[in-house]
C-alpha cells in the first residue's frame, strides 16, 4: 500500500534535516577517539561508545567547538598502554591535550599534523625514546610538559625556534648532552632538573631569568647561571691507561694539511731523543739548585751561632751555672726562630684557620660587602629566642639590614671549632629560591654568628597565628597548597641535594621572601646543639616520635614528620601543642571541622590532608622521602590548575 504524501513529505524532510546535521560535524572526530581508546585504554576506564549520534563531545574529557574536538584532557584518568599513532593526530582543530598522570609507555607518535595544539602535557607516564622530533613542527606551542618520563638523548636545538612557548618543563627524564640555547622572550616556566645533561648552561637572556633550581640534579652542568665554574680543558692529571702512557698521542703535522680530519700518531725517535735530553738537563738543573740551597743554609746557620762557638765552648756550656745557660740561650734568638719556622708552616689549612679565627668568613665566594668591626657597631632589634640561639635584626652604617643568629654557646659547645668551620662552608653553600641563604658565619672565644639574609615579610608562624582574630579563618586552601609546595620544595633540595637535614622545621622558621615566597631559616643548625639541651615547648610539637628520646638525632625521615605537622597547622590555624591525639582516619574529619569556608575542588583539601597524614605517621620507615613528598604536592597542584582555567587564554 503507497505511503500517503504527507507521511512521504515528512520523511524526506526529516533526512534533510539529518543531512543539514551532519555537515558541520565531523564522525571523524569520535573515530580518532575511539582509536586511541582502543590501545591506551586497556583497563577500559573510558566509557567510549558510539551508539548515539554526535554524543563524543560529551565523552570524558571532550570539548567541543562548533562539533569539532578542541580540547582532550584526560589528566590521571587511569589510562594504561600505548599512544597509538595515526589516532589523535586526525584532530587538527585540537588545542589542548593533556594525558598528564597516567601509564602509558613507549614512544609518542607523530603529532606534526595537529597544527593548532598550543598546550602539550604528556608528564608523569612511562613515555620513552628520544625527544619527539615532531613537536618541533608545533610552531603555536605555548607549554610543553615532559616532565616525570624515561625520554633519552639530547634535547634537540630545534626547540630554540619554538618562539612562542611560555612553559617547558622536560625535569626528570635521562635526556643527556648540552641545554639548547634557548632564548625565547616569552619562557616564564622552564625546568630541566634530574636529567644527564653536561657543560656549561647557555647564558641567554631568557635562561638567565632562572635560578639553580631550574637546573638540578645535572652533575655535570656548569656557568655562570649555577654558580659553578666550568673546566676550560681536560683534567692534566687523570689516570691514564697503561697503553697511553707507554704511546702518549700527539697531533702529526699531516692533520693541519687535512680538511677536518685530526690524525694522531706517536712520537718520531727524533722527538723522543729531544724529551730524554730536556728531561735529564731538568734534573741536573734542579741537583744544582738544591745543592746551591743546602749551602745558603749552612752559612745562615754558621753566622747565627755565636762568636767561638765550636763543640768544646758548648760543652763548656752544658757544664756551667744554670743562669749563665740560660743568658746564653738569650743572646741566640735567630736559633729560635728558625725552630719555629716549620711550625709556621705545617699546613696551608692550619693557616687558613687562623686567617679566619676571629674573623667574619663570607660564605660560597660572597662578596665582603661589610666587616666584623661594622657589623658589631649595626643597631641591633631582637627578633626572637630560638632553640639554640637568639635572632636579632642588625642594620649596618651602609644601610644594608641582615638577620644575626647569635648561637647558644653552652648547647652548641658539644662542637669543636673546626667541625663547626666545615659544617658552615656546607650550609654555606646551599642556594636555592626556598632556602634564606646563609651569607657569613663568625667564631672566636666561644662566641658564634651566623648571617642570614634579611626578610622583611615577617614568618609563616605570624601568617597564622598573629595579628589574626581567634575566630578568624584558616588560610585558604589554595595558599596552604602554594606555601606547602614551597616548603617541600626547599627541604627537598636539603635532603636530596646535600645530604644534610634541616632539624628545626616549624613555622616560626619558614620566612616569606620578597614575593611572599616561603622561604626555610635555621637549616641545619641544629644538629651541632646537644639534642639533650632541646627544651623549647615551642619546637615539641614538630619532633618526631622516635627523636624525643634524647639518644636519638634529628633525621631526614623526621624532617619529613616535621612538615606533616606543618602543613596540618597551616590547614587549620591551630598551632601543634593545640593538636589533638587522633587516629589518621579521623584527622581529614578533623581538618574540615575547623574550617567552614571551602573543601577544595574534587576534594583537594582531602587529598592535601591525606598528604599531612602519611608525613607525620609513627613510624619514621612508613614515612615517604621529601621528593616523594613533593611529587604528591604537586600532582595536587596541577589537578586544580585545570586546562579550562589556567590555559583559557590559549584555544
Amino acid at each position: 500500500m503507497p505511503l500517503p504524501h504527507a507521511l512521504l513529505l515528512f520523511l524526506f524532510l526529516r533526512l534533510a534535516l539529518f543531512a543539514a546535521e551532519d555537515l558541520p560535524l565531523r564522525p571523524s572526530d569520535a573515530v580518532s577517539l575511539i582509536a586511541f581508546k582502543s590501545k591506551a585504554d586497556l583497563d577500559n576506564r573510558l566509557l567510549y561508545l558510539l551508539n548515539e549520534r554526535f554524543d563524543y563531545c560529551q565523552w570524558q574529557g571532550v570539548k567541543c567547538a562548533q562539533g569539532r574536538v578542541v580540547r582532550l584532557a584526560l589528566r590521571s584518568s587511569g589510562l594504561r598502554g600505548s599512544f597509538p599513532p595515526d589516532s589523535l593526530s586526525r584532530l587538527d582543530q585540537l588545542r589542548v591535550l593533556s594525558l598528564t598522570n597516567n601509564s602509558l609507555s613507549g614512544p609518542v607518535p607523530d603529532l606534526s599534523a595537529l597544527p593548532n595544539l598550543k598546550s602539550l602535557f604528556l608528564d608523569r607516564n612511562s613515555f620513552s625514546g628520544s625527544f619527539p622530533p615532531s613537536l618541533l613542527a608545533l610552531h603555536r606551542l605555548l607549554v610543553l610538559d615532559l616532565s616525570r618520563n624515561n625520554f633519552t638523548g639530547p634535547i634537540p636545538l630545534g626547540l630554540a625556534r619554538l618562539d612562542r612557548l611560555s612553559s617547558l618543563r622536560l625535569e626528570w627524564n635521562r635526556f643527556d648532552g648540552a641545554v639548547p640555547p634557548l632564548n625565547q622572550s616569552l619562557l616564564l616556566a622552564f625546568n630541566v632538573s634530574g636529567n644527564n645533561l653536561t657543560g656549561p648552561v647557555p647564558l641567554t637572556p631568557a635562561l638567565s631569568r632562572f635560578g639553580p633550581s631550574s637546573f638540578l640534579w645535572n652533575d655535570g652542568l656548569c656557568g655562570e647561571i649555577l654558580n659553578k665554574a666550568c673546566s676550560s680543558r681536560a683534567p692534566f692529571f687523570d689516570a691514564a691507561s697503561p697503553a697511553t702512557q707507554q704511546q702518549p698521542l700527539v697531533q702529526s703535522a699531516e692533520s693541519s694539511s687535512s680538511s677536518g680530519v685530526v690524525v694522531l700518531s706517536p712520537p718520531s725517535p727524533k722527538n723522543r731523543r729531544k724529551k730524554t735530553g730536556l728531561i735529564l738537563g731538568l734534573s741536573i738543573g734542579a741537583a744544582i739548585l738544591i745543592a746551591v740551597l743546602l749551602g745558603l743554609i749552612s752559612v745562615f746557620k754558621a753566622q747565627t751561632k755565636p762568636p767561638n762557638s765550636n763543640s768544646k765552648s758548648a760543652m763548656a756550656a752544658s757544664s756551667s751555672s744554670p743562669g749563665e745557660a740560660r743568658a746564653g740561650a738569650n743572646e741566640t734568638p735567630p736559633v729560635r726562630e728558625i725552630t719555629e719556622m716549620p711550625s709556621k708552616t705545617k699546613t696551608i689549612e692550619e693557616v687558613e684557620r687562623v686567617q679566619k679565627s676571629g674573623n667574619l668568613v663570607f660564605c660560597a665566594g660572597e662578596a665582603r660587602l661589610y666587616s666584623l668591626e661594622q657589623l658589631m657597631r649595626a643597631s641591633a632589634e631582637l627578633l626572637g629566642r630560638g632553640t639554640i640561639g637568639t635572632t636579632y635584626k642588625a642594620v649596618l652604617d651602609n644601610r644594608l639590614i641582615v638577620t644575626v643568629k647569635r648561637l647558644d654557646a653552652v648547647k652548641t659547645a658539644v662542637t669543636g671549632g673546626e667541625t663547626f668551620e666545615r659544617h658552615m662552608e656546607a650550609v654555606g653553600g646551599l642556594r636555592h629560591p626556598n632556602l634564606v641563604p646563609v651569607r657569613a658565619f663568625f667564631q672566636a672565644k666561644g662566641e658564634r654568628l651566623v648571617i642570614f639574609d634579611y626578610q622583611p615579610n615577617g614568618s609563616l608562624f605570624n601568617l597564622i597565628h598573629g595579628s589574626r582574630s581567634t575566630r578568624a579563618k584558616p588560610l585558604h586552601w589554595t595558599s596552604c597548597l602554594k606555601i606547602a609546595e614551597d616548603v617541600a620544595q626547599g627541604l627537598a633540595y636539603i635532603h636530596h641535594g646535600s645530604r644534610l637535614i634541616h632539624g628545626n622545621l616549624k613555622s616560626s622558621n619558614v620566612l616569606l621572601g620578597p614575593d611572599f615566597e616561603a622561604c626555610l631559616t635555621d637549616y641545619s643548625l641544629s644538629v651541632m646543639a646537644d639534642s639533650s639541651a632541646n627544651d623549647d615547648p615551642d619546637s615539641a610539637g614538630y619532633r618526631a616520635p622516635e627523636t624525643r628520646k634524647s639518644s636519638r638525632r634529628a633525621t631526614a625521615k623526621s624532617d619529613v614528620y616535621a612538615f606533616g605537622i606543618l602543613l596540618l597547622e597551616l590547614l587549620t590555624g591551630k598551632h601543634p601543642s593545640q593538636h589533638p591525639f587522633l587516629l589518621p582516619t579521623d584527622v581529614p574529619d578533623w581538618v574540615r571541622g575547623t574550617r567552614d569556608d571551602d573543601v577544595g575542588e574534587d576534594g583537594q583539601l582531602g587529598m592535601l590532608t591525606e598528604v599531612a597524614c602519611i608525613c607525620s605517621l609513627t613510624s619514621p620507615e612508613q614515612r615517604p622521602a621529601m621528593w616523594q613528598v613533593l611529587k604528591m604536592i604537586q600532582k595536587i597542584k596541577d589537578s586544580v590548575a585545570t586546562d579550562e582555567n589556567t590555559y583559557a587564554g590559549y584555544s
